[in-house]
């Protein structure tokens, strides 16, 4: 068997490592070897993604790298269509394994079945039901024409039931994305929250002192166009922060690149950069944040994959988003996440509510470290099943 994977963007590929260990595993244990090929469509550069990236999380090389780039959403996705159509001239593998909402989940997949090339989806059924988010337009088309829809939860199994997708194309297999952090965590947790913060610090904050303990601090991420392109809407964000947040409780951020370049658009960098308990880091690694996540009191941020480490740590996380496509991860569905989105009244309520709550940490189920496991058996059963 010939199994291709595809990766779009970093959290791709930590998505995809615990996938090619298994496969590794597998190999090392039976005649019968599983050859893998591993693409990197090159959708999005990260300067974080260098060797000590893929040394600590065991990741290896992509075998291809076909080099899209930036751009916009019809470029990244025609481009990406052009150039995998041209490599699977050349390679013909059994499976395409496409992962997440990334604009290479749904061009890779719509060029693999072009080819007649059975295509798996890990994360499959994950809805905001927000059509706005080309992130949604992805996972639907995708999962609307894949073989294998693997779930991370039961909500996103009935949300492919409710869609009309067969049984027998659907397979719950737990988050893979947690099968990372089981692996990592230990390892994660040896780091020094101090030495993370001293050794990351923005280069224009170099004028204050900071040391924080366990419990201590809270976590910041933004980064979404909702959140960040909006003068109106970031410069709430900075009032709050200003205002009511950092007073009580200092704030670790980590900012993101496109954070910064708006924040100096909208003439506010001056203005964020003044606020007292604000501690800014350049982006940090995937193990340093880990750390970070496994202390803080809470987690303020608009990303998923955040979400999930919170449930699965028990960091009371405020999401700056209106509509999730995790609800698992939501205080109503058994999770440690409220969604405020851009409402500041939510988010000043919710902070002085975590304030004062401890870590809950929720598994769900198959949350267990073995996802990829189940991710392999699945596509090896389906060929035995369905040929």
């Amino acid at each position: 068997m010939k199994i291709l994977s595809v990766v779009g963007a970093r959290p791709n590929f930590m998505k995809v490592a615990p996938f090619i260990h298994e496969i590794q595993r597998y190999n090392r244990e039976n005649d019968k070897v599983i050859e893998h090929i591993l693409v990197h469509t090159g959708q999005h550069y990260d300067p974080s993604m260098s060797d000590i990236f893929f040394d600590r999380l065991k990741i290896p090389r992509p075998d291809f790298n076909l080099g899209i780039g930036s751009g916009g959403h019809g470029e990244q996705l025609g481009s990406t269509m052009i150039e995998f159509d041209n490599l699977l001239q050349n390679v013909h593998p059994d499976w395409v394994v496409v992962i997440g909402d990334v604009n290479a989940t749904l061009s890779c997949s719509v060029i693999a079945k072009r080819h007649h090339i059975k295509v798996c989806h890990i994360e499959s059924g994950l809805r905001s039901f927000d059509k706005r988010m080309p992130e949604e337009i992805n996972r639907m088309v995708t999962d609307s024409i894949s073989d294998l829809l693997l779930t991370p939860d039961n909500i996103s199994s009935d949300n492919l039931r409710k869609e009309g997708k067969s049984e027998k194309n659907i397979q719950f297999v737990g988050n893979i994305m947690i099968d990372t952090l089981v692996n990592n965590v230990e390892e994660a947790r040896l780091f020094n929250t101090n030495d993370i913060i001293e050794n990351n610090r923005f280069k224009n904050d170099k004028k204050r002192t900071f040391k924080v303990e366990e419990g201590s601090f809270g976590l910041m991420t933004l980064h979404r166009p909702s959140n960040v392109d909006h003068y109106e809407v970031l410069s709430d964000f900075i009032k709050t922060l200003d205002q009511t947040i950092c007073p009580k409780l200092p704030i670790v951020l980590p900012l993101h690149p496109r954070t910064e370049k708006q924040l100096k658009t909208f003439d506010l960098w001056d203005k964020f950069n003044a606020i007292e308990n604000l501690i800014l880091l350049k982006p940090i690694g995937y193990l340093e944040l880990l750390k970070l996540n496994t202390i803080a009191k809470l987690f303020i941020s608009d990303s998923g994959g955040i979400q999930e480490e919170c449930t699965y740590l028990g960091t009371p996380c405020i999401t700056l988003r209106d509509s999730t496509e995790r609800p698992i991860t939501l205080k109503e569905h058994g999770g440690v996440s409220v969604l405020v989105g851009t409402n500041i009244c939510l988010l000043e309520t919710s902070f002085e509510e975590f304030l004062n709550k401890e870590r809950q940490p929720q598994k769900p189920q198959y949350w267990d470290g073995r996802t990829a496991g189940r991710c392999l058996k699945a596509i090896q059963d389906y060929d035995s099943s369905f040929g």
